[in-house]
């Protein structure tokens, strides 16, 4: 059971090879927080346990592999940030086809050491994380059409803040609002000093122009990321809050409903509320301090009407160049998603004790600050 697990149980046999200890902190308020709050299933208890411990040896064969190596800065970065569930995803995957633009794979997040010789070294490893994104996707039928991940296709690199265990993945898997209240102002620098390590060390298999990377969260830590990449770029998208943040809620319940007896709907309501309120507040202090070539914001509802004029000006308040074969495969991917048939992904704010007043007491500062 989770409640039999302690710090050192997590760490095992990997101390000393972890780097520095910017990690036991935040791992013992985690487990803390999960022991105290959740009733695991079987699956989750496993689930659970096994996240952190890939993550932590993820770490420790990053650490070693860095070892008396002196790399060259990744190239820049564009970061695609905005509310979870705000159309980040969509915008991320149209980003994607410029050949211009790099992201991680999802396999390369997930196992990217030892790096891999042949292509069949890929596919063997792509098959493998495939095979347990497949269960996965058993045991929560609904993250197929919440959000569905291949291991052969750009993700997010929020994944990468798990090494750090300062993630709020763990909000979506357990309970834990003393991890969360933590995370709320603890420092991210150390986040973007593996995030960093991690793109040099891709970067052995080719340097791209620039990494094109999203996650949600990364709009409250601006300060930190431009202290590890000062040229970095923001393209930030903006949903009613009413859409995201329930859509949010419900993706939270659908996996926590998988790992745990004691799924309190209300809980997720609140706690996912005051996160992002606090989030969004320090991400709109930090962009009054970003040059207008440095961030650019978005309607989410103007990107769905017409994404390709949206990206089109994105581009030019970027001072990117964008090319006609970038823009034929953006046409052809569009095309392609009009014919997918996506199944509804049905949910309300009342299902998690919220309403519109609510959510617009406590978000006060970012509706007023932005155009949905």
């Amino acid at each position: 059971m989770l409640r039999e697990i302690k710090v050192e149980d997590m760490i095992g046999n990997l101390e000393g090879r972890l780097g520095d200890d910017d990690y036991s902190e935040p791992l013992e308020i985690l487990i803390n927080s999960a022991n105290n709050h959740n009733k695991f299933n079987l699956y989750g208890a496993f689930a659970f346990k096994n996240q952190l411990k890939d993550r932590l040896k993820m770490r420790s064969r990053l650490n070693d592999f860095m070892q008396n190596k002196v790399l060259p800065s990744p190239a820049d970065p564009i970061f695609v940030t905005g509310l979870p569930r705000s159309g980040t995803t969509f915008l991320f995957n149209l980003l994607a086809l410029d050949k211009n633009h790099r992201s991680p794979k999802y396999w390369e997040i997930m196992s990217p050491l030892p790096l891999v010789k042949t292509d069949f070294d890929i596919k063997k490893r792509q098959w493998k994380i495939n095979a347990e994104l497949k269960f996965a996707r058993t045991i929560i039928p609904k993250l197929r059409y919440m959000h569905h991940i291949r291991a052969q296709t750009p993700e997010e690199c929020e994944l990468l803040a798990t090494i750090n265990v300062r993630s709020f993945v763990y909000m979506c898997m357990a309970n834990v609002p003393e991890y969360v209240e933590y995370l709320k102002d603890c420092s991210f620098n150390s986040v973007f000093a593996w995030h960093k390590k991690f793109f040099q060390m891709l970067e052995l298999s080719g340097r791209p122009k620039r990494w094109l990377l999203k996650d949600p969260s990364h709009i409250g830590h601006i300060p930190e990321i431009l202290s590890t990449y000062p040229n970095a770029k923001f393209i930030n998208i903006h949903r009613d809050p009413m859409e995201s943040i329930a859509s949010f809620c419900s993706l939270a319940k659908n996996i926590r409903s998988a790992f745990s007896k004691n799924v309190n709907p209300k809980e997720i309501g609140d706690v996912i509320l005051d996160f992002w309120q606090h989030n969004l507040n320090k991400g709109i202090e930090a962009k009054k301090k970003l040059s207008e070539d440095q961030i650019v914001d978005i309607s989410y509802s103007d990107f769905i009407n017409d994404p390709l004029v949206t990206i089109k000006n994105v581009y030019i308040k970027l001072g990117l160049d964008i090319d006609i074969q970038t823009e034929n495969r953006m046409k052809k991917y569009l095309l392609g998603q009009n014919e997918i048939k996506k199944q509804k992904h049905i949910y309300s704010l009342e299902d998690f004790g919220l309403n519109e007043e609510k959510i617009n007491i406590h978000l006060e500062n970012y509706i007023m600050n932005n155009n949905f």
